[in-house]
């Protein structure tokens, strides 16, 4: 396919320097701004930029030289020039939104440059649906970054994913003209123990002078934390407090700090550099995961910065941390991430830096969105029909896969459970005493005990394997099924009814995956997600009303648990401890090994 390619410094570097020099004129001026320099931490009064070709080539205090009876001229009217903003981790797919349709949601937002990790469709559709994002990606009006998967599955020999990708995969996309880097390395016990799979993917990405995402999801920041740090990654974004920042950046990693739909990492993690005073350049923001409706309402690296600046965070310092810092640690910083000669004219125009109204948007040089509203067209890739028909159960489901056998004779069991933490992402090993009926383990709505159930959904094995949770507070006939279910994303069934647990997996198989809620027998919720089960290439709008009517039909079934689809999407995710489940069992995340769901009988 054609790629839209945006030229290079060096494709363009004459017509800088002619528009500079007042030799040429210049395609747009912005004057009269106030210059936001992210360089040197100052705020610069009276300032113009010249762009052409997309990209900036003069920034000083007149730019009457070089402009020309056809230059376009933006009057910023005394209001604050910043860069636009960069978003340093980032999962499109958990948008429920393509490429094209997460840029057309945050271009209004001021997200000029999305740094992206695709694993969740690289376990669906392996290195073809990492291209299909890639290639999408690069059609798009603002930069849109992507790193190569590194842990597909996320945890091998704990999960069967749809696909595998291994170092021969990553050297090959090392080479496509989208890719900045590699993935997060989430198998961090893999790197700690010297894995030569895990170690290779990095070495290639190394060698191919590319950036190396980390993941290190455990508080011990003792010798296996210095293992993995030794193992090659440049950043994380896992840590919740602020020792965990702290341990990071002296171990020469920048520390990415989180404020998606459900991670709330900042406010722990940034009194690091308003409290303790350390050097802010090795600090970035990032979203990590954001829903449609999240992105809709109420923004997206726009609604971190000031979450930052909300927190004590000087509010330039809070910009450096959502452009320059995250360039330059991409090994971007002569190409974006500020206003300076030769960057891609990604600039916003705001009145205010605090409460940062983002008023106008200019991206590669031209205007994409005003006061909210976005001015482009975000082109859709052409996504086949092997990427829309990737929910393969087999055979219908019943009531009967989705019971707990008991031990011969039991009238009681315990149980090993799942625990949801409300906002965080690990869970609690818990247990439970559950009664048995007719042979079968019980759950209990008023102890809080739903069933969980994953179902296979790649190969139409026809598995489903089955356990408990508690923390949704459900009540009555239920079920909620979905096939986001990171990061294998087979399909994760929650409910207090098997019958409408068989229900909802069944539909989700009819749709070709997304989310279903079923109660007292009737659906009273589905988001289609017609690509990998995973994504919607309807607009952000329409997406985000159907996941606010499904957040509201959970609300009914008894859950008020803050963002609990978040919750209830990550009960696979068997790389964050305690206890999940995936489609070979129940997994003690803590021992990286399985685990039965009765404990004991009576």
């Amino acid at each position: 396919m054609e790629h839209k390619h945006f030229q290079s410094w060096a494709d363009v570097a004459p017509q800088l320097v002619a528009v500079a020099a007042g030799r040429a004129p210049a395609d747009l001026v912005i004057r009269k701004g106030r210059w936001v320099n992210v360089h040197t931490r100052e705020i610069l009064d009276n300032h113009d930029i010249a762009v052409v070709a997309g990209r900036i080539a003069y920034v000083g205090p007149d730019a009457g030289h070089c402009t020309g009876p056809d230059t376009e001229i933006i009057e910023a009217e005394g209001r604050y020039m910043i860069p636009g903003l960069c978003d340093g981790h980032m999962h499109i797919e958990s948008g429920m939104l393509t490429p094209a349709e997460f840029a057309r949601a945050v271009i209004g937002h001021g997200t000029t440059t999305m740094f992206t990790d695709p694993h969740e469709i690289a376990n669906v559709l392996g290195l073809d649906g990492v291209r299909m994002m890639h290639d999408e990606a690069l059609l798009q009006p603002i930069n849109i970054f992507t790193q190569m998967p590194s842990c597909a599955p996320s945890a091998p020999g704990l999960e069967t994913t749809g696909y595998e990708i291994g170092p021969d995969d990553v050297s090959a996309a090392m080479q496509w003209p989208g890719i900045i880097g590699l993935g997060e390395m989430m198998n961090f016990p893999g790197v700690i123990n010297g894995s030569q799979q895990m170690l290779a993917e990095i070495a290639a990405t190394q060698n191919a002078g590319k950036t190396v995402g980390g993941h290190y999801a455990s508080p011990d920041l003792g010798i296996p934390f210095h293992a993995y740090a030794a193992g090659g990654p440049a950043d994380d974004h896992e840590g919740t407090c602020e020792a965990d920042a702290i341990a990071r950046v002296r171990q020469g990693m920048r520390m990415m700090m989180r404020l998606g739909s459900a991670w709330y990492d900042v406010e722990t993690q940034i009194t690091a550099i308003t409290e303790k005073g350390l050097d802010p350049r090795n600090f970035i923001l990032c979203t990590d995961d954001c829903h449609s409706g999240t992105l809709v309402n109420d923004g997206h690296m726009n609604r971190v910065v000031r979450h930052a600046i909300d927190c004590g965070c000087d509010p330039v310092v809070a910009l450096q941390m959502a452009t320059i810092n995250t360039a330059s640690h991409f090994g971007l910083e002569r190409d974006l991430g500020s206003i300076a000669p030769g960057r891609r004219a990604d600039v916003i125009l705001t009145s205010d830096l605090k409460t940062l109204p983002i008023e106008h948007v200019v991206a590669r040089g031209r205007t994409v969105a005003q006061d909210g509203e976005v001015l482009v067209e975000c082109p859709h890739y052409d996504w086949p029909d092997s990427a829309r028909q990737t929910v393969n159960m087999g055979r219908a489901r019943t009531a009967a896969d989705f019971e707990v056998r008991a031990p011969e004779g039991a009238t009681n069991v315990t149980a090993n459970v799942i625990g949801v933490i409300e906002n965080q992402a690990p869970t609690k090993a818990l247990t439970a005493d559950l009664r048995v009926e007719n042979g079968v383990a019980c759950g209990d709505i008023e102890t809080d005990v739903a069933q969980i159930a994953l179902v296979e959904r790649h190969r139409a094995t026809g598995g489903v394997v089955n356990g408990f949770v508690s923390g949704f507070g459900y009540k009555g006939r239920m079920a909620m099924a979905s096939t986001v279910a990171h990061d294998s994303h087979h399909m994760i069934v929650v409910g207090t009814d098997r019958e409408m647990m068989a229900k909802a997996a069944n539909r989700l198989g009819d749709v070709g995956g997304g989310v279903t809620v079923f109660k007292d027998g009737e659906e009273i919720a589905l988001v289609e997600l017609p690509i990998a089960g995973l994504m919607s290439d309807a607009p952000a709008t329409e997406v985000a009303a159907k996941a606010e009517n499904m957040v509201q039909a959970m609300e009914a079934c008894g859950c008020t648990l803050n963002n609990a689809y978040m919750q209830h999407s990550l009960l696979a995710l068997v790389v964050i401890p305690e206890l999940r489940i995936s489609d070979l069992g129940l997994v003690d995340v803590t021992r990286f090994e399985m685990t039965d769901v009765i404990k004991a009988a009576e």
